[in-house]
């Protein structure tokens, strides 16, 4: 494999439209609603798939009509699936996603999504892929626990290490120095390096974690991408598109970050790629419907 993908996978319901909820049994009409493959980590999966990447992810899911939905979509992306087991009874994870045209709330059933462990993650799966990538850490809490062992022994095993944490919705965002002291790329968005670091300024933020020898990417929205390492930092513009529907872009940005790196690329032009995919994925509704091609991002096939 090139990429192990490790984290959730589940359907995301994104309604757009009359959004905001009003109780009171309000009745509201909405303008769309789109059933997709959802997941920090099926997101980044199938979108380092479609840019010619080797892709295997390794998720738990119910034995349900949603766990169903979900393996189909990751098989037809061409994504190896690795099960690990998380209870005849547990139901498969599942968002909804409310989707206005200035922002956004995501409400989540956790279903399987946390029943990842540390011990699923093998040296036989490290000995078998050139990188290691993480999402969605806090919504997987024994997972988290051991992570920062997981990637101690990716790196000693020669596989490269990357985290997106996605936000915590308990907003206590433990553990993440720890782990990050293995971890060759960290991909928070902006809301989340502020989060993370407890620093206001972005620069203060990324640097506090580049001392621990960590590359910080970030999404920067509408303005591509940023990225500070300990020996420099970079900026690249995203694509200007007609934005459909921002869910899961910045999982697509993973993945063209992590095809611009896996291809040799330095981090400046690895953010260009990021960035790109990242604009391009707005396209559609969903994470995965306007992916990027390999062609999209690399015109020269490189």
């Amino acid at each position: 494999m090139d990429v192990l993908v490790v984290g959730d996978a589940n359907p995301d319901l994104v309604l757009r439209g009359d959004v905001r909820p009003r109780f009171g049994q309000a009745e509201q009409l909405l303008s769309g609603a789109d059933l997709v493959l959802g997941g920090s980590a099926a997101i980044t999966a199938a979108g380092c798939a479609r840019l010619g990447l080797r892709t295997a992810l390794l998720t738990a899911v119910g034995a349900d009509v949603f766990g169903a939905f979900t393996r189909q979509r990751l098989e037809e992306r061409g994504v190896e699936l690795l099960l690990a087991g998380a209870g005849a009874d547990v139901p498969t994870g599942l968002s909804v996603i409310l989707s206005a045209e200035d922002d956004r709330a995501i409400l989540t059933l956790p279903g399987t999504i946390p029943a990842l462990r540390p011990e699923d993650v093998t040296d036989a799966h490290l000995a078998a892929t050139r990188h290691l990538h993480v999402a969605s850490l806090y919504l997987q809490p024994r997972l988290a626990a051991g992570l920062a062992g997981i990637f101690a022994r990716a790196r000693a095993a020669g596989v490269g290490t990357s985290l997106d944490t996605n936000w915590d919705p308990a907003e206590r965002w433990e553990s993440v120095t720890e782990i990050l002291e293995h971890t060759d790329v960290f991909l928070p968005n902006a809301n989340e390096l502020r989060a993370v670091t407890g620093e206001d300024d972005l620069d203060a933020a990324a640097a506090r974690l580049t001392r621990l020898g960590t590359t910080v990417v970030m999404k920067n929205g509408a303005a591509g991408a940023r990225a500070w390492a300990p020996e420099g930092e970079w900026a690249a513009p995203g694509r200007t598109v007609e934005v459909a529907d921002t869910t899961g872009a910045g999982d697509s940005f993973n993945a063209g970050f992590l095809a611009g790196r896996l291809a040799g690329l330095p981090t400046a032009e690895a953010i260009g790629w990021a960035a790109a995919a990242g604009s391009l994925s707005t396209r559609a509704a969903g994470g995965t419907a306007a992916q990027a091609t390999r062609e999209e991002l690399s015109p020269s096939g490189r």
